[in-house]
């Protein structure tokens, strides 16, 4: 060995005991960061199949309405009453099913807790897939227990459908967080 080397190994120190563990653990761990993820996976899958709409519409099914020529399967996304978006804003997540044959012949569907006006304030419109749509509901919280539930749905001709639901029929949760409120039908 040369003389330089050497000089350079008296003034080294030795690594300090969490370096060496770190030296020696490193490999394990960093098959655990790649094994955590794993962990949360089953629960993806399950929301990705949810979604999709391969595991049903939801917590609870209302079930078939019929709107004008037009049917389709209303379901509750979660049973809960309606969850806070903003400070006085509540809403309430709604999924459907058109029938089959009524796919091609339906252009939108919309959802509203209330008698709509018109076409323009006919309430939050349907997205997604036919065969999974959803609408987010805005529930007011002056609304009273003996409201209806609006759907309508315009056809591809220009036509448009409307029926109504009890809200105690499409959301009993609903109905019991507008009594909390201090609503009384």
């Amino acid at each position: 060995m040369s003389k330089a080397a050497t000089q350079l190994d008296k003034h080294t120190k030795p690594p300090s005991r969490a370096r060496r563990l770190w030296l020696k653990w490193r490999f394990h761990l960093s098959i655990l960061l790649l094994l955590i993820p794993l962990g949360f996976m089953p629960q993806y899958f399950r929301d990705m199949a949810f979604f999709r709409g391969d595991t049903g519409l939801g917590e609870r099914i209302i079930g078939d309405v019929q709107v004008g020529p037009w049917s389709l399967t209303l379901a509750e996304t979660h049973e809960a009453g309606p969850e806070s978006e903003a400070p006085g804003v509540y809403i309430k997540e709604f999924n459907a099913e058109l029938c089959a044959a009524c796919i091609p012949q339906i252009k939108a569907g919309y959802l509203r807790i209330g008698k709509p006006r018109s076409l323009r304030t006919a309430g939050a419109i349907f997205e997604g897939s036919p065969y999974r749509l959803g609408a987010e509901v805005a529930v007011s919280a002056s609304a009273t227990a003996d409201e209806e539930l609006w759907i309508t749905l315009e056809g591809w001709d220009g036509s448009v459908h409307q029926t109504t639901m009890s809200l105690a029929k499409a959301s009993p949760k609903t109905v019991e967080w507008l009594k909390t409120q201090g609503n009384r039908p």
